[in-house]
């Protein structure tokens, strides 16, 4: 990587709460659908969180949140049976302030401000900035997009009447060999700006094409952001798994990225509904101003 930082900023902003079911945050024996039509029980509220780099080629967003429209809109997620999976899967507060456009504005920018939007999957609580991102490029996975065109998109979470809009840009990404011994076990990915800053990994499970982003700077704490790899980055640091997903694909993404600390000693994992992401993140670049000041 070169020396001089081409980030000037990371950050974190949250588009709203959702509760979900215990066992969707895990670890859990039971099957998806025993406790997603048993469950009685909801989490206390969790963020929806999209993260913020400027980095010198512009403004990169990672996931964009949930649509306000998810809560106002009676029609936006489906009827019928998916409609019914959508109501006992998770419960949404999204207030008039908690929209990507405010976040933004909330740190500075205009939403013309982005110039790329990497999306971590498909699901509605990563996408719901779409509709206001014309202006930039949209990075996606191409086993993910691939997955959208499967059969029965709804019932696998994907509403393509809320992602495959008119006026975006898709760059559906191919992993490529990385010739990075740093980043074992994973050996391939995407390098977005071709400076070793910010990495894109693949982490399947949670959907067939999931993707993190490893943000990396001199001198700091590298940071991983890993979408809905999982919900609490102290449960994936022990190995354990959500309930949500494919167990084996999810067991070997988890498995590489606890090896991957080995190689990048104080990785900060930061997940899109852990409450403890934004501290964490938050600690860490105080950490870094406070060692920064003293020298």
């Amino acid at each position: 990587m070169p020396s001089a930082d081409p980030i000037s900023r990371v950050a974190v902003i949250s588009t709203g709460s959702v509760a979900i079911r215990p066992e969707h945050v895990g670890p859990t024996r039971k099957n998806l659908y025993v406790w997603l039509f048993t469950s009685r029980r909801w989490t206390a509220p969790r963020p929806i969180n999209a993260y913020v780099i400027e980095h010198r080629e512009g403004v990169v967003l990672f996931d964009t949140g949930q649509d306000r429209a998810s809560v106002t809109d009676p029609g936006y997620f489906p009827g019928g049976p998916n409609g019914l999976i959508y109501s006992r899967l998770a419960k949404f507060e999204i207030g008039p302030a908690q929209t990507l456009t405010a976040g933004l504005t909330g740190l500075g920018y205009r939403t013309g401000d982005v110039r790329t939007a990497v999306i971590s999957h498909l699901h509605q609580d990563h996408i719901g900035g779409l509709p206001v991102l014309g202006g930039a490029d949209v990075v996606v996975s191409r086993d993910e997009w691939q997955a959208l065109s499967g059969p029965m998109p709804e019932a696998r979470g994907f509403l393509r009447s809320h992602i495959d809009l008119p006026g975006l840009r898709w760059n559906r990404i191919t992993h490529e060999p990385l010739a990075d011994p740093a980043l074992a076990p994973f050996t391939d990915g995407h390098d977005l700006y071709g400076d070793g800053s910010l990495v894109l990994l693949p982490t399947p499970g949670h959907t067939p094409g999931s993707l993190s982003l490893l943000v990396r700077r001199p001198g700091r704490a590298p940071l991983l952001l890993v979408g809905d790899l999982t919900y609490d980055a102290e449960l994936l640091s022990a190995g354990k798994l959500p309930g949500v997903g494919d167990k084996k694909q999810m067991s070997e993404a988890v498995h590489k990225v606890n090896a991957l600390r080995a190689r990048l000693p104080g990785l900060v994992v930061l997940a899109a509904h852990d409450p403890g992401a934004a501290p964490s993140l938050a600690a860490t670049l105080a950490q870094e101003r406070d060692t920064h000041d003293a020298l």
